[in-house]
């Protein structure tokens, strides 16, 4: 099991200084807008991922008018007891596990795994492919650590690839030799990110069903199509084709970079033709698999972070959701509201016994 006993914030964001214990495996937070209810949940998940949630801009996560900011966890996992540490000051960053300082941040995922579900969730289905790949990257690079690696080095090679791409169009010298290393490389890298994507996708998409029609409460059928350029011809190929038309852009222009998902409903696509209510449901199933494969991988469950859930589900689809996270199955889950009588009513006709933190 995993459970975090102890938070202990310095600086971030709204939070001067703040400790916060944890004795129940269900934590309700409640509090008026804007007393810091969803940025206590930010800070569990900093402590898991050693960045936001919601920004990726450190300076965004500290308190205004300082320099910096620390969090302390102390948590347990499978019976022992681990401390995670995150310091940023003036820019630089410092992540210690027990005492000892990662050399690479990347290192951390995976450890201690964590889904949180919030409102700006909806970008997944409405927003750009970024959205989509940003949310399917996260869980991938928690159940399998050379993913993580390729996806690093992959964006790196990009970038520079990218660069050499600007540079010749401005000094107007052609550097093929430098642009096949490049190429070699984004293959190298690239091709085990598709193979893995595809492969997760195709065992990934029945749970989403199965938790969708419960979430729902009835049956529509539901599908995640994964759009990559590497289905239709392989990677080095296609980069030698594109080749003329990236320096023109002075971009690479071909690539898992620009994959896609496509969520559908009944065969349509789901960000044009489903209700609110359809694409809430679907967003709730989406992270809930994401959970269930994360637990089956790991061999205990995740921590799950529920902000807001009140306001953007029905009453029905509210208690059918709250009777599954209270479950045994679960972990220990966090869950914010701003009326506590509401939290109180919705686990009362669980046998899950819930901690109240009012902020």
């Amino acid at each position: 099991m995993l459970y975090i006993n102890k938070i202990s914030l310095v600086q971030f964001k709204n939070y001067q200084q703040a400790s916060f214990s944890f004795q129940h495996r269900i934590v309700g937070i409640t509090g008026r807008n804007g007393a810091g209810k969803t940025n206590l949940l930010d800070a569990i998940y900093y402590l898991c991922f050693t960045r936001s949630y919601f920004t990726s801009s450190d300076t965004q996560n500290t308190r205004y008018q300082t320099n910096g900011f620390r969090l302390e966890g102390l948590l347990e996992k499978n019976g022992h007891a681990e401390k995670i540490v995150c310091t940023v000051k003036d820019g630089r960053k410092e992540i210690a596990l027990n005492d000892d300082k990662y050399d690479r941040f990347s290192r951390h995922i995976g450890h201690f795994p964590a889904v949180m579900i919030a409102p700006d969730d909806a970008d997944i289905i409405l927003g750009g492919s970024e959205e989509r790949r940003k949310w399917l990257d996260s869980l991938l690079s928690q159940l399998y650590p050379d993913y993580l690696d390729h996806l690093i080095i992959y964006q790196k090679i990009l970038l520079q690839r990218n660069t050499l791409l600007k540079n010749m169009a401005t000094t107007g010298q052609q550097q093929d030799h430098l642009l096949d290393v490049f190429d070699l490389q984004l293959v190298m890298h690239g091709v085990p990110v598709y193979e893995t994507r595809q492969a997760f996708l195709q065992t990934f998409i029945p749970k989403v069903q199965q938790l969708y029609d419960y979430i729902a409460g009835t049956h529509e059928v539901v599908n995640i199509q994964y759009q990559c350029t590497l289905q239709e011809e392989p990677y080095a190929a296609q980069l030698h084709k594109a080749r003329f038309r990236d320096m023109q852009l002075q971009r690479t222009s071909t690539g898992i970079h620009r994959d896609d998902l496509l969520f559908l409903l009944d065969g349509h696509l789901m960000k044009t033709s489903a209700s609110q209510g359809q694409r809430k449901s679907f967003l709730f199933a989406l992270k809930l698999a994401q959970f269930e494969i994360l637990r089956q991988h790991k061999n205990f469950p995740p921590l799950l972070l529920l902000d807001d859930v009140f306001e953007k589900l029905d009453q029905e689809r509210v208690q059918r959701l709250i009777a599954l996270v209270a479950g045994d199955h679960y972990g220990q889950v966090f869950i914010t509201d701003t009326h506590v009588e509401r939290l109180q009513q919705a686990f009362a006709a669980t046998s899950g016994e819930i901690q109240l933190i009012n902020i």
